[in-house]
This record gives C-alpha cells, sequence and structure tokens, in this order.
C-alpha cells in the first residue's frame, strides 16, 4: 500500500478517532474469537457498529468485510462512516467494493495488522 494507491501508510493510532479504534477493536476481537483469517468492522450512519470474521465453508466462504457490511445492510443501514479490516493481507477488489458501495468514495477503510498496528488508511476515491 502506498500513497499512490490512496493509502496513508504508517498512520497512528493517535491520528485515529475513539470511534475509529473502536472499530479496530472490534474487528480483531471477532477475528480472534474464532482465530479466523480475518477480522472486520463498519460503522454505520447512526454510530451503530457491526463486525465479522472470515467465514471458510466450502459451500459459503464470506470475507470478513463482506459480512461485516452484510450485517450492516441487514439491520437496516444506509450508509456507512468507516471501516476496519484486520488482517495480514490488503482488502481485495471486491471487498472494496461492497464497502465503498454502502459508503461512497470517501470511505475510510483502516486495515490493520493482526496485532491491531495500523497499517494503512486507505480512502477507495483516491485509489487509481
Amino acid at each position: 500500500m502506498s500513497n499512490a494507491d490512496g493509502a496513508a501508510p504508517g498512520a497512528s493510532h493517535d491520528e485515529l478517532s475513539d470511534e475509529d479504534l473502536k472499530l479496530v477493536t472490534l474487528a480483531r476481537g471477532a477475528r480472534a474469537r474464532i482465530d479466523a483469517a480475518q477480522g472486520a468492522a463498519v460503522r454505520d450512519e447512526t454510530g451503530r457498529t457491526y463486525s465479522g470474521a472470515t467465514v471458510s465453508l466450502k459451500s459459503m466462504p464470506l470475507s470478513a468485510l463482506a459480512l461485516a457490511v452484510a450485517q450492516a445492510v441487514a439491520a437496516g443501514a444506509r450508509g456507512l462512516e468507516a471501516v476496519a479490516l484486520v488482517s495480514e493481507l490488503d482488502p481485495s477488489p471486491a471487498d472494496v467494493s461492497c464497502a465503498v458501495e454502502l459508503g461512497g468514495e470517501a470511505l475510510p477503510i483502516i486495515v490493520t495488522g493482526l496485532d491491531g498496528s495500523i497499517r494503512a488508511v486507505l480512502r477507495p476515491g483516491s485509489m487509481a
């Protein structure tokens, strides 16, 4: 991830709001509960939060971010304010697309390592 890709690499915890840090904590908890590859959390336009972990069923594989977004939609969310993804990997284009569909191009996607260290804050609208 680099600035050319719309990321703010090396962002620190000090640069995130308390509400954004809460999303990171929720995403880490979702991942750790089942020792999943990824955890994610989203905050909707009313401040409600939803979290999820990677689902690795042969008949229904879901990324953590897709699950968190689906939970928000199922609960009636009409928009997203922020997203946190805990993962060793960058978010997939499909994950970014599903988050942007509900959150818009300016949606911040906070990407952390498994330990919660901030890897980048992506802004899809500025990604090439």
